[in-house]
């Protein structure tokens, strides 16, 4: 009996210990990474356009880097737009001005139906 509990302790122990590792692990440092994609704006909205499906496939939560043009932004919440329908939110200070080329690495989270613009995240710009 105090064998079955001794291994039913260590069991838990390990399973405990396995979700405190998987809850607490380091965040995802996306501006470390190499891009899986170097594309622009066009291509990437070319490629949703043929098969939204098979392109959320491809980019979503991959790093990738987007060559445009900077349209708008608001240094209160770190975001800029690219090409009028990218928006992307850049970790630490935004060091660009409307009208710069940039080429914008980070992780691309999606395209949004309503606001009809792509989404990236974590974002540095290169």
């Amino acid at each position: 009996m105090k064998k079955k509990l001794l291994i039913v302790l260590v069991v838990v122990a390990l399973f405990g210990f396995a979700g405190y590792k998987y809850v607490y692990k380091d965040h995802r440092d996306v501006s470390s990474e190499e891009a899986s994609f170097k594309i622009t704006l066009a291509e990437l909205k070319a490629d949703f356009e043929k098969n939204d499906i098979i392109a959320n496939t491809k980019y979503l939560d991959k790093a990738i880097a987007i060559y445009g043009e900077v349209t708008s932004l608001d240094l209160a919440t770190n975001e800029i737009i690219v090409d009028s329908n990218l928006s992307a939110t850049i970790k630490g200070k935004v060091n660009v001005k409307k009208g710069d080329k940039v080429t914008v690495k980070g992780r691309f989270i999606g395209y949004d139906d309503l606001l009809e613009e792509y989404k990236m995240d974590g974002c540095v710009i290169e």
